[in-house]
């Protein structure tokens, strides 16, 4: 059992015949998107690392995943530096403008906007982040040029892109949500792109081209700039030139959690994500998950009782450490945790979650919490890894919020603008509110898994806050289960706010869904099924063979997307 029973059940032979997985021994990629895949794995093979990789990935998807992530786009980079024995957290997260107050959503008449319509207003654009975080990233540990890393996404934007399947569908789903200039290039001549069409995107081509040019800061200070911000202040948005120009990406270390000998790395708070993940497996952790069949009642009522706990915790806990005290220690307290254990039971479900007490735990003065409403469910987002061959890892989630953001293209420059600020609590006076210069929380969580201090596994997946019933579950299909990393990631999984509204994938098994039903599951309070077509977030992962080097990749199944390992060495 452990870490060479993990690596002894990934099946090599059926990694390298599927198209979403692959192995490798040089260097592995593994994007939602193929093409994004591809052009990561093209500067390994080129001699790149994995922050060169990561750099391109992103660029490409701009052109090829423009709904999810792109320029506009806030995001976070776990990143592990192999020679320094080193793990930092590259945060690039969107932040609120400097003239945002605590009544952003709020109408004349005192009331809060509804979500649908305060998700496509100029005042939902938060200053992005993510190319700061690419420029930083460069500089810091990067080896290649800007001018090669961005060279396979004007190629992709200039030059006819086949539509996939990804774009189809959220254009069914979201299109009314595009402004005019965003339906010519998504709805041209009235008519949602369907998948084999084929694009055109040369205004996002140019953007690009000023990006290599003139390089990420272009965005922040000069044409680019100029034209975000004109275009937000003419739609009634908040962000200013001063905005952009005094954007900071911040280095940080990571939040730590572990479950039983692994440790894992997670971007700290504003991110949600990773203090979730990390308190809901030391809820597990000493249940030992795996005396019960993978596909057990006891695994899923367990999984679902403790998101409800841990998710209730983040809602009332988890925001801006620049503008709240957040009582870490103590919500990660072993006290705590079992305080928080002992009100789950296997008879049962909760009637209702409250948050507890953990600034009991804490050495500072206590701080009252105050209630937030949980955020909606969406597929947006991105995630994006690669690993070189000195062993060097870089994990990535971006995004621009909701599917298609603001739905507000840039007028001649080919992108969409990010509605970030709607990961604010509309609400004032709560928890996550929002306000001037802060950052709203995020449910974002590229990990990096550690064994005995060493690293070998990395994932992460979109879904706002679906992201972390995702990450949380593949985690311990791999770490619990030992599975092999393919079934890993396709095995169902389920996801559960903090109230009784569960939803669960197909391919559970039908006597465990009837035991679950009359333990207090069932539809009259959303126990319901995800289509095939709409599963749970979209898990990119890659196991690393401590031993012996041997890399496998796999990408999930809802988008285009694949793993790709290099078998040769790269060239010099």
């Amino acid at each position: 059992m452990g870490i060479e029973t993990i690596f002894q059940n990934q099946h090599t032979e059926k990694l390298t015949e599927h198209k979403r997985t692959d192995t490798g021994s040089y260097g592995m990629a593994a994007s939602a998107v193929k093409e994004a895949t591809d052009a990561g794995t093209k500067v390994l093979e080129e001699g790149g690392n994995a922050i060169d990789a990561i750099v391109a990935i992103q660029l490409a998807l701009a052109a090829v995943e423009g709904m999810n992530t792109g320029i506009g786009a806030g995001g976070y980079i776990v990143y592990y530096n192999n020679e320094e024995n080193k793990t930092e957290v590259i945060q690039g997260h969107s932040k609120a403008p400097a003239a945002v107050t605590p009544r952003l959503f709020m109408d004349e008449k005192g009331e809060i906007i509804p979500a649908d319509e305060r998700s496509v207003h100029a005042r939902a654009v938060a200053v992005p982040g993510m190319m700061k975080a690419l420029e930083v990233a460069l500089e810091r540990h990067g080896t290649m040029p800007l001018e090669r890393l961005i060279e396979p996404a004007i190629q992709l934007a200039e030059e006819e892109y086949r539509v996939n399947f990804l774009w189809e569908q959220t254009l069914d789903l979201f299109k009314d949500r595009l402004n005019e200039d965003t339906k010519k290039v998504f709805v041209p001549n009235c008519k949602p792109l369907r998948e084999g069409d084929r694009i055109r995107q040369p205004d996002l081509a140019k953007t690009l081209r000023i990006i290599r040019d003139k390089g990420f800061k272009s965005l922040y200070e000069g044409e680019l700039a100029d034209a975000v911000v004109e275009t937000v202040q003419q739609n009634g948005g908040l962000l200013s030139k001063k905005d952009l120009k005094n954007y900071e990406v911040k280095i940080e270390e990571p939040l730590w959690g572990s479950y039983k000998e692994y440790d894992l790395a997670f971007p700290a708070p504003p991110n949600g994500g990773g203090f979730t993940v990390a308190q809901m497996l030391k809820l597990l952790e000493p249940y030992n998950l795996s005396q019960y069949d993978r596909d057990s009642w006891q695994k899923y009522h367990l999984i679902a009782e403790f998101m409800r706990l841990a998710m209730e915790d983040r809602l009332n806990y988890i925001e801006d450490p620049d503008v709240t005290k957040i009582p870490m220690t103590g919500l990660l307290h072993p006290d705590y945790l079992e305080e928080r254990r002992e009100l789950f039971s296997f008879e049962r479900r909760l009637d209702d979650v409250k948050c507890g007490d953990p600034w009991q735990y804490e050495d500072r003065e206590a701080a009252a919490p105050q209630k937030a409403s949980a955020l909606e469910a969406g597929f947006e987002t991105t995630h994006f890894t690669a690993v070189d061959r000195w062993g060097n890892i870089a994990s990535c989630t971006s995004s621009i919020e909701r599917i298609f953001g603001s739905g507000i293209m840039l007028p001649g420059y080919g992108f969409i603008l990010n509605n970030d600020l709607t990961d604010f609590n509309p609400e004032p006076g709560s928890v996550n509110e929002p306000n001037a210069n802060k950052y709203p929380v995020s449910s974002k969580t590229p990990t990096i898994v550690f064994h005995e201090g060493k690293p070998f596994f990395t994932l992460g997946s979109p879904g706002g806050p679906t992201i972390i019933a995702s990450v949380l579950q593949v985690l311990i299909n791999v770490l619990e289960y030992e599975m092999d990393l393919e079934e890993a990631i396709a095995a169902p999984r389920i996801y559960n706010s903090p109230k009784l509204t569960t939803e669960w994938e197909d391919g559970i098994k039908k006597e465990t869904l009837e035991i679950l039903a009359r333990m207090g599951y069932n539809p009259d309070y959303g126990f319901n099924s995800e289509s095939s077509d709409n599963r749970i977030g979209d898990v990119q992962a890659i196991l690393i063979d401590p031993l012996t080097g041997d890399m496998y990749g796999a990408a999930d199944s809802p988008r285009p997307g694949g793993a790709e390992g290099l078998d040769e060495p790269p060239k010099d």
